[in-house]
């Protein structure tokens, strides 16, 4: 199919275990971001920008599909996405795109084998990637794989040597171009269990950095890795600033959507011993701006949004018809005035910790577990239940923090219940299920 010759390429970023809060768009105030600053402030922010699942492979699954992680068949780590399944890579190649990828694939199912052509998605014009980046290097050396499968190695800072992948990518790419750029950072190295910044970069905040409200008095280990974990944020931010001046050289920023975001957030294992899988907002809720094209007004969205409509918003900025088998609504509407830029909600799936389903409104989160199952550890892992319990309900007006659950207080029953049966539609509307929730007598205790 031949382009439409006022197609925008579409560059987008996506980082690993990043919480929306480390972006100074989003109120960080240790000026880490001053490249997305500037994207946020020209361009739009979704202020707050739910992940349909905290987890890696469940979240790219979900981003290159539109369809949440039950549906592809992604819903834990280590599972592949089907070989049969129509990708964004697909649909901007149909529509005469250019399409290409680098860096962390994480639903090839190869580990750190190279990842074969039939399952890259169709990401057949350009390709430097691994199916976890983690397997095949450490923060500083390793290697990626190319299009034939042999190993691309570098012996860099690992976000510095994908960026530079990433601009050999935007020169080799012709226009119009999709481009996906996906970093590892700010993710902790599972095998060193830490968080590595480059060298010099987390010596600058190690005395009074800013430490966000929901981790004070947490116990985890957010105390001796926030500096790094700065560190890497305040690297990336300077990545995406060279790959935008790549985009200045070849002629081509004006004519490119920039869309930034992230898989899922991290609570340094605050949250009973986990950095992410659960529903907190330090899990869930992640940056996500948009510049250029569509977005180059200043104008943000303030409803609650799921990261679930960034697949339709990027085919309907290129003009690209969105498929009824996705869930999620192109925000250009809403950015544009044509929509109202209210009562949004998202659906959030959780799976490996718990088999968890959770609805997070503006004002509320309502969550519940399977009393039994578990998605990965046990042995008996599971999609999904017949049965949930009740395991959290916080009002996020007066405890944006979620350290005191109400799940379980008589006070709160007909918020549970109105929470309750809204969460029971997209279950039904997403699984094609009906499962049975129970309320709680009690609490817990774990904030």
């Amino acid at each position: 199919m031949t382009p439409n010759p006022t197609s925008p390429n579409v560059l987008v970023v996506t980082t690993d275990q990043q919480r929306w809060d480390t972006v100074g768009a989003y109120g960080n105030p240790m000026g880490l971001t001053p490249t997305l600053d500037s994207l946020a402030r020209c361009g739009t922010r979704v202020d707050r920008a739910i992940t349909p699942q905290p987890g890696c492979a469940p979240f790219r699954a979900a981003f290159q599909t539109g369809r949440f992680a039950t549906e592809t068949g992604v819903w834990r780590e280590s599972f592949a996405l089907d070989e049969s399944t129509t990708t964004l890579a697909h649909r901007f190649a149909d529509a005469g795109y250019d399409v290409g990828f680098v860096g962390n694939w994480h639903v090839g199912g190869t580990f750190d084998e190279p990842v074969p052509e039939r399952l890259r998605g169709g990401y057949d014009d350009f390709w430097l990637a691994a199916d976890v980046p983690e397997f095949t290097s450490k923060p500083d050396h390793g290697h990626l794989f190319d299009e034939s499968g042999a190993e691309v190695a570098f012996d860099e800072y690992r976000a510095d040597a994908f960026t530079r992948f990433g601009e050999r990518a935007l020169d080799s790419l012709s226009e119009p171009f999709f481009l996906v750029v996906s970093y590892l950072e700010p993710h902790h190295q599972n095998d060193m269990w830490t968080f590595v910044a480059p060298d010099g970069y987390a010596e600058r905040y190690r005395t009074d950095p800013y430490v966000p409200a929901d981790l004070v008095d947490g116990f985890g280990d957010w105390y001796g890795e926030l500096p790094d974990y700065y560190g890497m944020v305040e690297r990336l931010d300077e990545c995406v600033d060279d790959l935008l001046s790549t985009l200045t050289r070849r002629g081509v920023r004006d004519d490119t959507l920039v869309a930034y975001t992230a898989d899922h957030g991290c609570h340094f294992r605050t949250r009973p011993g986990e950095y992410k899988r659960t529903p907190h907002d330090a899990a869930v809720r992640v940056p996500l701006i948009l510049a250029g094209p569509g977005f180059d007004d200043g104008r943000n969205v303030e409803r609650v949004t799921s990261v679930i409509d960034l697949p339709p918003t990027l085919l309907d900025v290129a003009g690209i018809e969105i498929p009824d088998e996705m869930h999620g609504e192109s925000l250009l509407p809403v950015v544009r005035g044509e929509r109202p830029d209210e009562d949004g909600d998202a659906f959030i799936q959780i799976s490996e910790s718990q088999v968890g389903r959770a609805i997070r409104t503006a004002d509320w989160k309502y969550a519940v577990a399977a009393p039994k199952l578990t998605g990965w550890r046990g042995g008996n892992g599971q999609p999904s239940s017949d049965r949930y319990l009740e395991r959290y309900l916080y009002d996020l007006r007066r405890d944006p923090n979620e350290r005191v659950n109400l799940a379980g207080r008589s006070n709160y029953r007909d918020v549970a219940d109105d929470l309750r049966d809204r969460l029971l539609e997209y279950i039904s509307a997403v699984e094609g299920e009906t499962p049975d929730v129970k309320p709680i007598e009690k609490g817990y205790k774990e904030y």
